[in-house]
């Protein structure tokens, strides 16, 4: 039997530009965003890393999610993309839907050559490749919709990954 994850979708911050959301399992009612938040904010060995991922956060509010500020990580029909662009060891995954609509996972540190290589960060854009799969489903259904910078009729649905 293959369980499956549920999960909502939460408003994390928003600008003239763009609108941030992040994934949340029901488990523990915290999004995928605050747990990387929590994981690394204080982390000493790992702190110029996240706070380049903040920073770049920060530029996509005030500019817009472009291409530019985002690594493609994922495959290539899907959306998964990793701050930071530059050299670290630490990425924050995510889905670039658009230059106005982000969708934020968790993430980790990166010891391996690919991504897949680790389990844990494996998990992570497995876990969005899913998600975005459910959630163009639904938007083809009409259940949600995309209008300019916001996911329309995504707070009142749960998707089962």
């Amino acid at each position: 039997m293959i369980v499956k994850k549920r999960a909502t979708v939460e408003l994390m911050n928003e600008s003239e530009k763009v609108t941030l959301y992040s994934i949340s399992f029901e488990k523990d009612g915290t999004t995928e965003f605050e747990k990387f938040v929590a994981e690394f904010e204080m982390n000493a060995t790992y702190n110029r890393d996240y706070q380049r991922i903040l920073a770049a956060l920060q530029a996509i509010l005030r500019i817009g999610a472009l291409e530019r500020f985002f690594r493609p990580e994922g495959g290539i029909n899907d959306s998964v993309q990793a701050l930071p662009i530059e050299s670290g060891k630490l990425r924050l995954y995510c889905l670039r839907f658009s230059d106005q609509i982000v969708i934020l996972g968790n993430g980790g540190v990166k010891n391996t050559r690919t991504y897949e290589e680790d389990p844990k960060l494996y998990g992570y854009v497995l876990d969005l490749q899913k998600f975005e799969i459910i959630l163009c489903e639904n938007i083809a259904k009409g259940l949600v919709s995309i209008e300019e910078k916001r996911l329309s009729g995504i707070e009142d649905i749960t998707l089962d990954l």
